[in-house]
């Protein structure tokens, strides 16, 4: 049996580094070890992909349906099934920080192309995923780059390259900006097929060399004929870009931060991380798994637990996780996915450029009652897979639990999740006496009432924190 020490630390890592993981595979992880855990999230390529041609049988229309339930409902059942946690994880937190939306794009498919470029990406070079980015058919008309011409540059694009993307306000000029859009001229997509009678067509990048104003520029001190690539090139040289990139990494991973806007007079709550997060980035030359690396192996990584509080999609993809649902393909995928935007994460479809404010901002009075709702119906189902486990588990313990033994055993399965003492306290005062397990019998009543306490749990502060 792992340590209980270790096994924290692993389930630490699994919610952050992941969506979660029961019991079972916690155990599988801790009696491996840290490192072991580590190097196989880190490696994501050393372990089987998901199984798309699986998921397209069950669901023909993931692969060509141009309603965004559709491929919303796709990625959830990746996060839910996924044994590649981290890299599905990068890809939440790029499509976060590189938020394009359905609302505008109109195209579902071209949504799940961008996501499938974060996610082939997303544990890769910076550059080259800045290059992709500014490639990506979805981005490009979001941002209007495809209205944007050398004798009429957009500044859409290059504005949010600089300011949401890579560096942040306070490190360029307004003449970058508009330096930075005459370099992407030029880069545009291709005509649109016509939607009917056949259905959605996705967009294709397109370069056009005479709509490129191939004229002299200056960028941040930089002087020359600059094309797209030129200019990340000189973005990601930046150290604001090191510490840009390092700041949304703590932020998502470690400890909230204050929102993006509040960054130029908000210094960070830990500039010694995002201090060594930044010398990584230039030392791997701005590779995203070096700075994981450092980041999951740090001390104020371990530390940081229950500091954030858990996205929509977090949120969901670790109850089904917990209670092993949906792990595979089956039908009703999409009331599994549609909880995400009654919490207020509505996915491929961000509120604006910005993406979603997170942490508190999460939780308002409707917010919240959709989580505890959809949790507490999840594990209070004895039918699901997880929870008759953790029926079975607790069971084994003796012929009859006492509250306290009912609480401890619950709270250390379904997580560990670490509460207050007062909040222990609450939960065996809700319990009515000893709960007697030794015959069939005694079972009837038993598992209902390890139901009712996970709901219970679930539902209280403690467990909407990650």
């Amino acid at each position: 049996m792992p340590d209980s020490h270790d096994l924290a630390l692993i389930a630490h890592l699994m919610r952050r580094a992941g969506f979660g993981a029961n019991r079972d595979r916690l155990e599988e992880y801790a009696a491996r070890g840290y490192e072991a855990t580590l190097s196989e999230l880190l490696n994501p390529e050393t372990t089987p992909p998901f199984d798309d041609d699986l998921a397209h049988r069950y669901f023909p229309y993931f692969r060509i349906g141009t309603a965004i339930p559709t491929q919303q409902s796709h990625w959830v059942l990746r996060m839910i099934g996924t044994p590649r946690p981290l890299e599905e994880k990068m890809t939440l937190f790029w499509h976060h920080l590189f938020a394009t939306g359905f609302a505008k794009v109109d195209n579902a498919p071209e949504m799940h192309q961008q996501i499938d470029t974060f996610r082939n990406h997303g544990m890769g070079n910076f550059r080259t995923l800045l290059v992709e980015l500014s490639k990506d058919p979805a981005m490009i008309f979001w941002l209007d780059n495809c209205e944007s011409h050398k004798d009429a540059p957009n500044e859409n694009y290059g504005r949010e390259l600089l300011e949401l993307f890579s560096m942040g306000v306070g490190n360029y000029t307004e003449d970058d900006v508009k330096e930075c859009a005459r370099a992407f001229t030029g880069w545009t997509i291709v005509p649109g097929i016509p939607r009917y009678p056949w259905g959605e067509f996705l967009r294709e990048f397109q370069y056009l060399p005479d709509d490129h104003d191939d004229s002299e520029k200056t960028f941040l001190g930089h002087r020359g004929r600059f094309n797209g690539e030129d200019i990340i090139d000189i973005i990601c040289r930046q150290p604001a870009t090191g510490r840009f990139i390092s700041r949304h990494l703590y932020n998502f991973f470690v400890a909230e931060e204050p929102q993006v806007p509040a960054w130029p007079t908000t210094p960070p709550q830990d500039p010694e991380a995002i201090e060594l997060l930044s010398e990584e980035y230039f030392r791997s030359n701005y590779d995203i798994r070096s700075m994981l690396a450092v980041l999951f192996r740090s001390d104020f990584f371990r530390n940081a637990r229950y500091t954030k509080v858990k996205s929509p999609a977090e949120l969901v993809a670790g109850v089904m996780r917990l209670v092993d649902d949906y792990t595979a393909p089956k039908p009703r995928i999409h009331e599994i996915s549609a909880a995400c935007n009654f919490m207020g994460q509505e996915l491929l479809n961000p509120p604006t450029v910005e993406g979603w404010h997170t942490g508190k901002e999460w939780i308002d009075s409707g917010a919240l009652v959709e989580r505890i709702n959809f949790a507490s119906d999840q594990v209070g189902d004895l039918s699901k897979p997880g929870v008759q486990r953790i029926v079975q588990r607790l069971s084994a313990g003796g012929s009859t639990l006492t509250p306290e033994q009912m609480v401890d055993g619950c709270l250390d399965l379904a997580g560990p999740v670490v509460v207050s003492e007062s909040r222990r306290q609450e939960l065996v005062d809700a319990l009515a006496g000893p709960a007697p397990c030794a015959t069939p019998e005694d079972m009837e009543t038993f598992g209902p009432r390890v139901a009712r306490l996970l709901q219970l749990i679930v539902s209280s502060r403690e467990y909407q924190m990650v």
